[in-house]
């Protein structure tokens, strides 16, 4: 296929657009930031150019990864965030029905999950973790998921009215930089990031073989919402003891984490106060994350 990748130059693009090479697609990259990956040098909120771009290459299958991200918001206005993250998905869904794309793939954030009400909650002494599935109804904190969530609903607009098959991920952590947690700054970049396989991360391989498998179901699916976060040992009914004792709940699944965490100098996450449930991915999608906290451990074992 001939595949339109917006966000070609960022950390994701970078991981995706050498894989749907291999599978051998024609990629072509569009990105305000040049890069070996970016063939179109500009951005998506200029709809001539993505109108131009989509026409002239015959684009049949759109990857949307490009968008102003969560700490953006300190070096850009609301209406940069909007002009982006909605008009560009805007421009990119006109394209798509002019030129007759037939997949449409969406990347989203679980970041949007995430309202004031249940912030509040986890900062505040919640009683048990929140259990996140695609079912409950987002009400965004901050402007990066408001434009998100808009941009969502633009996709399953442009589904309805025009018959655009889409598949939207709402993709866990999986960007390179530390975390922005406060008890990350006692543990080592690796250390956290470990911690959060089991509840609300996953590798960028993993993200860019989840838009892969999004691809090819799109026109099966039609229009579908999909949680994409590594495969969590945890049941609802884990929830409570989540909140009060972390350690001794993972350590029931994983009886030898203690062992390998002490060996290795590493910290546990006291209290867990969210779980993203990619279950719906597994059943609908056919994708399960391949790297999974179970793999972490596997290689400390062996060090």
């Amino acid at each position: 296929m001939r595949i339109l990748l917006t966000g070609s130059s960022g950390w994701l693009g970078s991981a995706l657009a050498p894989r749907l090479k291999a599978l051998g697609h024609q990629v072509v990259g569009l990105d305000p930031v040049a890069s070996a990956q970016t063939q179109v040098v500009g951005s998506i909120a200029d709809r001539d150019l993505v109108l131009r771009t989509v026409g002239d290459n015959r684009i049949e299958a759109i990857i949307h990864s490009g968008a102003l991200h969560k700490p953006n918001i300190e070096h850009h206005e609301n209406a940069d965030f909007v002009a982006t993250n909605v008009q560009g998905t805007l421009n990119l869904l006109d394209a798509a029905v002019a030129s007759g794309v037939q997949r449409f793939v969406f990347t989203s954030t679980t970041s949007l999950m995430i309202s004031r009400a249940i912030r509040a909650g986890l900062t505040g002494g919640a009683r048990k973790a929140a259990w996140l599935t695609e079912e409950m109804s987002p009400e965004p904190r901050n402007i990066y998921g408001v434009t998100k969530l808009s941009a969502e609903h633009l996709c399953r607009l442009y589904h309805i009215e025009h018959g655009l098959p889409v598949v939207v991920l709402r993709t866990a952590r999986f960007f390179p930089e530390a975390d922005d947690m406060a008890h990350a700054i006692e543990q080592s970049d690796a250390n956290t990031k470990a911690n959060e396989l089991l509840f609300r991360r996953l590798t960028v391989e993993d993200a860019a073989e989840a838009h892969v498998a999004a691809l090819e179901k799109a026109r099966g699916l039609g229009f579908d919402i999909f949680i994409i976060s590594a495969p969590t040992p945890f049941r609802p009914e884990d929830c409570e003891a989540l909140i009060a004792d972390a350690p001794s709940v993972v350590a029931r699944y994983f009886p030898d984490y203690p062992r390998l965490y002490a060996r290795q100098g590493w910290t546990r996450f006291s209290s867990i106060d969210r779980v993203y449930d990619p279950s719906r991915a597994k059943e609908r999608l056919g994708f399960v994350c391949r790297t999974s906290f179970a793999d972490v451990l596997a290689a400390l074992a062996v060090e």
